[in-house]
């Protein structure tokens, strides 16, 4: 699938800087490419990676313009190099094989035009699912769900009763939606789990991360808001509602009725304690621990979670302490001397 530079250009709408007819026989990273093959840098500091690699052309921002190779320029380096690595590497074509004749499908459940059921899936009574959807193999999507249309449900994905989701949203593989809540009350020295009546609600273009949990709310809806993407094995927990838009990294735990605002941020293995507020457009810091609201546009790191500007600060001075500690042993040890020397002692201190 060899084409030109300048066929790459055009594919991009770039501006060419160089020799138009070079072939060109892939696309990749600047620490992968192959000889024939193109890639990109967005950031000037990569030139020198540039110049040492196998690349025969690149892909820049329109203000580099990089030495001894052939290049082009565009607005949006990310959006243009998908494009290019798409034509190289076309996504297969959806299998989309009609309905399964293993596939068990409830006679009340309805189905929209051009869906697809994959083998083993299970489709329980009463469930309605949008035009265009696509369900995988071995998918269980329980009694009383309701999809959207164009949703992508990824293989062994579980949707308890009742479970609400928006149109374009991507399910990824062994994500459980709905189970019940974590929430026991004690009885004669016993746990007994409360009531879980509620439903888990995702807006629409939400994707949900491969073995992610969102459990249903107690009474009510645990939301997920529109545009929100969530990756793998994170933990969102009853009652919770989290904001439109907002970026959620692996291994997060969000307890019990917390709730976020729209575009908010959480790095890796973010923890946060029930029934706080994060406010719109906060950042959390890989780790962070958060045991009180966040406000609006924080960035918060650390256990607990403190201001990031507080928390460099803190960790600089615990950075001193070996050295701090070596300083009060020495003066210690001086003031010691003293006791043993009542003579170098004002008349007030040696009484």
């Amino acid at each position: 699938m060899v084409i030109s530079l300048g066929d790459v250009a055009q594919l991009v709408g770039g501006q060419l800087n160089g020799d138009g007819q070079i072939p060109i026989a892939g696309a990749d990273t600047i620490r992968d490419v192959g000889r024939g093959e193109i890639t990109f840098i967005e950031n000037v500091k990569l030139a020198d990676k540039l110049a040492a690699c196998q690349a025969v052309a690149a892909l820049v921002p329109r203000d580099f313009q990089p030495e001894g190779i052939p290049f082009i320029t565009v607005d949006n380096v990310q959006e243009a190099f998908a494009k290019i690595v798409a034509h190289f590497r076309p996504p297969r074509e959806d299998d989309r094989v009609g309905v399964s004749a293993s596939a068990i499908i409830s006679p009340t459940a309805k189905l929209g035009p051009g869906v697809t059921v994959g083998a083993n899936a299970v489709i329980g009574d009463g469930v309605e699912i949008g035009d265009g959807s696509m369900i995988h193999a071995g998918v269980q999507i329980m009694a009383g769900c309701e999809l959207g249309d164009n949703v992508v449900v990824f293989p062994n994905v579980v949707l308890y009763e009742n479970s609400v989701v928006g149109s374009r949203v991507i399910i990824h593989a062994g994500a459980v939606v709905g189970a019940y809540g974590f929430g026991y009350t004690t009885v004669d020295g016993r746990h007994q789990l409360s009531a879980q009546l509620g439903n888990v609600v995702i807006g629409d273009d939400v994707e949900i991360g491969a073995c992610t949990t969102i459990d249903r709310g107690t009474y009510g809806a645990t939301l997920i808001g529109e545009g929100t993407k969530i990756d793998n094995q994170v933990m969102i927990a009853h009652n919770c509602r989290i904001g439109r838009h907002n970026i959620i990294c692996s291994q997060v735990g969000v307890a019990g009725t917390t709730s976020t605002g729209d575009y908010v941020v959480m790095a890796g293995q973010v923890g946060i304690r029930d029934h706080v507020h994060i406010g719109d457009g906060a950042k959390l810091g890989a780790k962070a621990g958060v045991m009180s609201d966040i406000p609006a546009g924080g960035a918060y790191v650390g256990i607990p979670a403190t201001p990031e500007r507080r928390q460099m600060l803190i960790q600089a001075s615990l950075m001193k302490l070996p050295e701090l500690k070596k300083q009060i042993k020495a003066l210690e040890r001086a003031v010691d001397g003293l006791k043993d020397r009542p003579e170098a002692l004002s008349p007030q201190e040696a009484a």
